[in-house]
């Protein structure tokens, strides 16, 4: 394990990028309509799940679920990447002795989780400006044709502070993403590994039903911690006025009242749902393939 080759640990940062635009691919048409659905104040006529999507398919058919696709791969190859491939690199050296706590695993993956946010914050500002453009008023739309051409527009209109915009808030969602979800995974699949289910006397084994269970459950988890922040920093980054989180907050409590911490929470789980799975399936089988070809040479 000391001598675990540089390359390898390169590769697997890659394929942590490679597995979440992969499952990003896939459900980015519940992603915008999470989106649409946080970004929608107390005025809108029906802001329900179903609502928006007839409303999206209503926009230019099929194609407009995958408006911002650019912008969400983007996020994956930046956000993603770095909190999967520098909590695994942590990870791993924290197992060199003996395995680590739980504690320590949950530290890291705050840590990690602090990290992606802010690599990948302009590409979120990006993804939730393309994904609610048509919500606005046609002045007021930003008309970014694909993330590059929209992080140039970013930069010449706002400058570098454009870039930070919201990032207190998406770090700190990154943060409870990171704990609820990575290193949740963790804790379930060691959990599960370790005990059998008491009412079908079933023992998990290191395979692909214990993966996808343990993403299910931490799925679960991530969508209902990060709700609240969620929505807040879809606010803020939609927005091209300056607006502080607790100012968001206070207004949307008075206006809509407690419930609206958990707006698009369905969208949001069974966007999350899938793509945790998927993510971490794909990132599991990725590794293993990896692990494989590396031995064999």
């Amino acid at each position: 394990m000391s001598s675990y080759p540089f390359c390898t640990l390169l590769k697997f940062i890659e394929l942590a990028g490679i597995a979440a635009s992969m499952a990003a691919s896939i459900t980015h048409p519940l992603d915008l309509t999470k989106i649409r659905m946080q970004t929608l104040g107390p005025a809108a006529q029906s802001s329900s799940m179903l609502a928006v999507m007839r409303v999206s398919l209503a926009e230019s058919g099929l194609q407009s679920f995958y408006t911002g696709l650019s912008a969400s791969l983007l996020r994956q190859m930046s956000y993603t990447l770095v909190r999967l491939g520098s909590y695994e690199e942590m990870k791993r050296r924290m197992s060199l002795k003996s395995p680590p706590a739980t504690g320590k695993l949950l530290l890291a993956a705050a840590v990690a989780g602090a990290l992606g946010g802010i690599a990948g914050n302009p590409a979120d500002i990006l993804l939730v400006r393309m994904t609610s453009d048509s919500l606005k008023r046609p002045e007021q739309r930003y008309g970014y044709r694909n993330a590059l051409t929209g992080l140039v527009n970013l930069l010449n209109e706002e400058g570098v502070k454009g870039l930070c915009r919201g990032l207190g808030t998406n770090t700190a969602r990154a943060v409870l993403m990171n704990v609820s979800q990575v290193g949740s995974y963790d804790f379930f699949k060691a959990t599960l590994l370790k005990r059998r289910l008491p009412l079908v006397d079933c023992q998990f084994r290191d395979n692909f039903l214990l993966h996808f269970t343990a993403s299910l459950a931490a799925a679960t988890c991530g969508t209902t911690v990060c709700s609240p922040v969620d929505v807040i920093r879809t606010r803020i980054m939609s927005s091209s006025a300056r607006a502080s989180p607790v100012r968001v907050l206070i207004r949307s409590l008075r206006d809509e009242g407690p419930m609206f911490m958990f707006k698009g929470w369905t969208p949001a789980f069974m966007r999350l749902g899938p793509n945790t799975v998927l993510m971490f399936v794909f990132y599991e089988q990725l590794k293993c393939w990896w692990s494989s070809i590396s031995y064999d040479r």
